[in-house]
């Protein structure tokens, strides 16, 4: 099929993107990478009247550090930060993650904001957002705001942002001293969407847990530094917990199961890993 037809504004400023969303707000959509826009758009999944290219906004295209975060521009495509020197020491488990989405191709043109923006609950980079406690910064032109990704994902494709507002960075924690990380996935093939993907921290008094692929969003639990049955335990009551889906690639039963074994493996592997 063809896009329906859409009026298309190559955006130079900042100031253009929110004069666009601010006018037009539903009927206008930000592309990127365009990777899953552009397929939306051709099945007629996606009608905006008009289509605002950020990827000309010089400011979007940045990745800044400090020792407290790592600041990644809407514009910055996956294989940047994936290639962004000192990103395995920064963040340990962003850089586990990176090479499971998609592939090769799809990497060197999708962006990190544009995933988040999507909010695809079998997606690696929300997952991994709402495991780390990234924030989500959103401008428009009446204001700015940072939202936490537990609060920014809502539900199946859905996100706590306004018509009105771009996703103008996501916000990265840098690791921790004394912190180990993990991050491990099941599909049919190798970039695929995740069947279940789990992402884990381990510090010196607690657990972080995370799952992808699961539910109608990515999910955490905190717990304390369980081992052995406790372990167990909290991992089966947390399986149980999660509205599992059932589709073609798997059964609620078999994503729970799942689950529980991959997240024993990622948590031990994250334990091992601290320094």
């Amino acid at each position: 099929m063809k896009p329906a037809r859409f009026d298309y504004q190559r955006a130079e400023t900042l100031d253009e993107v929110h004069t666009a969303l601010a006018e037009n707000g539903d009927d206008t959509r930000v592309i990127a990478g365009g990777q899953t826009l552009l397929p939306m758009l051709s099945m007629r999944l996606a009608r905006p009247k008009l289509l605002v290219d950020i990827m000309h906004v010089p400011e979007l295209r940045r990745i800044k550090a400090d020792k407290n975060a790592i600041r990644i521009g809407a514009g910055v495509r996956q294989a940047e930060l994936l290639a962004w020197r000192g990103l395995a020491q920064r963040q340990p488990l962003l850089a586990a993650a990176l090479p499971w989405v998609g592939h090769a191709q799809t990497r060197s043109r999708g962006t990190i904001c544009g995933s988040a923006a999507h909010a695809d609950p079998s997606a690696e980079i929300p997952l991994v957002m709402l495991a780390l406690g990234s924030g989500i910064e959103l401008s428009s032109r009446r204001k700015r705001r940072s939202v936490p990704a537990n609060d920014f994902f809502t539900g199946m494709m859905s996100t706590a942002r306004a018509p009105d507002e771009l996703i103008e960075a996501v916000t990265v924690p840098v690791a921790r001293a004394g912190s180990g990380y993990a991050f491990q996935e099941f599909g049919r093939r190798h970039g695929d969407f995740a069947i279940v993907a789990c992402a884990a921290v381990v510090s010196s008094d607690s657990i972080v847990f995370a799952v992808g692929g699961v539910a109608d969003r990515p999910e955490r639990r905190d717990f304390p530094l369980l081992e052995g049955g406790a372990l167990d335990e909290a991992l089966d009551a947390f399986a149980w917990e999660l509205d599992a889906r059932e589709d073609l690639h798997a059964t609620a039963p078999y994503r729970r199961e799942l689950v529980r074994r991959m997240g024993r493996a990622s948590i031990e592997e994250a334990r091992r890993c601290r320094v």
